[in-house]
């Protein structure tokens, strides 16, 4: 194992040392580097280089750690790399593979790599491959290892330790071995420390906690990682319908879906996908983003035509230009802060029909009291800059209706989308920008056609 560099005190110039290396150093200097990483450190870095850079980086890395490096980055990444590895350095990354990261890179090998790759193995391995790709990646048969210790509730521990010490070595993090009847059923978990706590003659039926009941391999991998966390866990089996031990779920499998749905909230607000490379030709990212920036345009458009029907509103009383911007930026911050709220809620199965009720009443009243106080504020703002009572009671008028109707389209459109199964973190930015721009045109205007006309 490496001696992780992170260990040191200038942890955070890993990538900083790296660029410096490949623009100074030698390549010798570049594979010494390297080679004390850790795969994940090394993923990271690859991530973060330009092309030229990553291709020089890959070319010093040992094929037995490829494949623990490319179930770490990014998929476009990956695909990248692939198109640069010899097919035999490939061959020989998957042989030192947990059964996860073995199904996780047999996922993104394409044709005819992929069946070059199961011919390689044995038969056994293979059949147990080709049961495990067919799981969705999304739950919990895609995150299970197949890699897992089953003992027998009849044997004493004395036992079991005799086994582990034949056996030589265990999977990687096991915290617990799984005690199943002779048809492979769980009946419950025995850890390590009640292992070597209890007396050798004591029988795993007497020492395992038999209250762990499994996890379905249907779940879906955002409730794994919920479960994982409520429940303080390291690992947990998983069942088939029949209660069939199939694998194991474990934390590092968990610590991935939390990293990887933490990069997809942040990159769909913005419309991109988290498995892009931030380095990908100038074109590729251009034309990625061109149809977000269409959808935003349409969006822009249609705030511009509501403005564009109080065109003789504007004419007669220019200020209203300048201060129509304020109501529509405190309408788009005051809905992104309940969009935010509402959209973490249903992430972490907060928000549900049985409470959307009570959630919608309280975020309008939330949108009141801030409309209220700072339809106060900025409407004595307006009347002393433009020596305008009026002008700035409309102002904090149009304020109030747009902060209201904010909290309201902030909490609503992402219980709609989610209930649609469209992605709220993807679309729900947008559609509440049109919403408070429009209904803040529209209200701010419309007031002083009424009532200054």
């Amino acid at each position: 194992m490496p001696s992780s560099i992170l260990n040191q005190e200038n942890k955070e110039n890993i990538l900083v040392q790296a660029i410096e290396l490949l623009e100074t150093g030698s390549q010798v200097q570049v594979r010494d580097f390297i080679h004390a990483l850790y795969p994940a450190e090394t993923a990271n870095i690859l991530e973060s280089l330009d092309i030229e850079q990553r291709v020089r980086v890959w070319k010093v890395i040992p094929p037995n750690v490829m494949g623990e490096i490319l179930v770490r980055v990014h998929t476009e990444v990956g695909q990248g790399l692939l198109k640069i590895t010899d097919r035999r350095d490939l061959i020989k990354a998957t042989e030192n593979l947990e059964s996860d990261d073995m199904v996780d890179l047999l996922h993104v090998l394409p044709e005819p790599l992929l069946s070059e790759v199961m011919e390689s193995m044995g038969v056994h391995e293979r059949n147990r491959l080709e049961s495990a790709l067919t799981y969705d990646d999304h739950t919990a048969g895609g995150l299970m290892s197949l890699d897992v210790l089953t003992i027998r509730p009849d044997v004493t521990l004395e036992v079991v330790m005799r086994y582990l010490h034949q056996r030589g070595e265990m999977p990687e993090s096991t915290d617990s071995l799984i005690v199943v009847d002779r048809s492979d059923h769980l009946l419950g978990v025995l850890s390590l420390a009640d292992l070597l706590s209890n007396a050798p003659s004591t029988k795993v039926e007497d020492a395992m906690d038999d209250k762990i009941k499994g996890v379905s391999y249907l779940m879906p991998a955002h409730d794994v990682a919920m479960m994982f966390e409520q429940r303080q866990m390291l690992s947990a089996p998983v069942i088939a319908e029949n209660g069939r031990l199939m694998g194991r779920v474990t934390i590092d499998d968990v610590v991935g879906i939390i990293r990887e749905e933490a990069d997809h909230s942040i990159m769909s607000m913005a419309g991109l996908d988290e498995e892009q490379d931030m380095f990908a030709p100038v074109m590729t990212s251009a034309k990625r983003r061109a149809v977000w920036l269409g959808v935003n345009l349409v969006t822009a458009f249609l705030a511009s035509w509501v403005i564009g029907l109080f065109e003789a509103t504007l004419e007669e009383i220019v200020a209203l230009a300048v201060l129509m911007p304020i109501v529509a930026s405190m309408g788009g911050i005051a809905g992104s802060q309940t969009l935010t709220l509402v959209v973490r809620g249903l992430a972490l199965r907060q928000v549900s029909h049985s409470n959307a009720t009570q959630l919608l009443f309280k975020e309008l009243s939330v949108g009141i009291v801030n409309g209220v106080f700072w339809a106060v504020i900025v409407a004595i703002i307006a009347s002393i800059w433009f020596q305008s009572m009026d002008l700035g009671m409309l102002l904090g008028a149009a304020m109030v209706i747009n902060l209201v109707c904010a909290a309201l389209a902030g909490a609503s459109i992402p219980m709609a989308l989610d209930k649609m199964g469209i992605d709220p973190a993807l679309a729900g930015g947008v559609l509440l920008t049109t919403v408070t721009d429009c209904i803040g045109f529209l209200a701010f205007l419309g007031l002083a056609t009424i009532f200054l006309l």
